[in-house]
């Protein structure tokens, strides 16, 4: 939750020197994976809450998974394929737009993004 990734990686070195020592195993897992843990600072901060998160599919998918299971085992796989498509359709209207949507064309792009701030190569110029 650390406002940039300077001040993560100082929060991520402090957790590693105070948790390593009493569990090596967890910390080394995690510190081999450090810069996919941190590259959410690549992205526009207003997704940053949606890519931290691990409810997505859970929750997205709850009716759906509902409803199947109580129509197992009386429709064909094909028309079990069909209702969780019309089903998914139908749950759509209810979730929620990602936060920054508009930024999504900019990502697709490959536009840089620092601390959730896009960096745009005019500025590093005149510096």
């Amino acid at each position: 939750m650390a406002e940039g990734r300077v001040d993560a990686e100082q929060v991520f070195d402090d957790f590693e020197e105070r948790f390593g020592v009493k569990y090596p195993k967890a910390v080394a897992c995690l510190s081999k994976d450090r810069d996919a843990l941190l590259a959410f600072y690549d992205f526009p901060a207003e997704h940053w809450s949606h890519i931290r998160t691990t409810n997505v599919t859970p929750s997205s998918f709850a009716t759906i998974r509902h409803r199947t299971r109580q129509a197992k085992g009386c429709v064909t796989p094909i028309t079990m394929l069909t209702m969780v498509y019309k089903m998914g359709l139908c749950a759509e209207d209810s979730w929620r737009k990602l936060r920054g949507f508009r930024h999504l064309a900019k990502v697709i792009e490959g536009v840089k993004f620092k601390d959730g701030i896009e960096v745009n190569e005019d500025d590093k110029v005149a510096a």
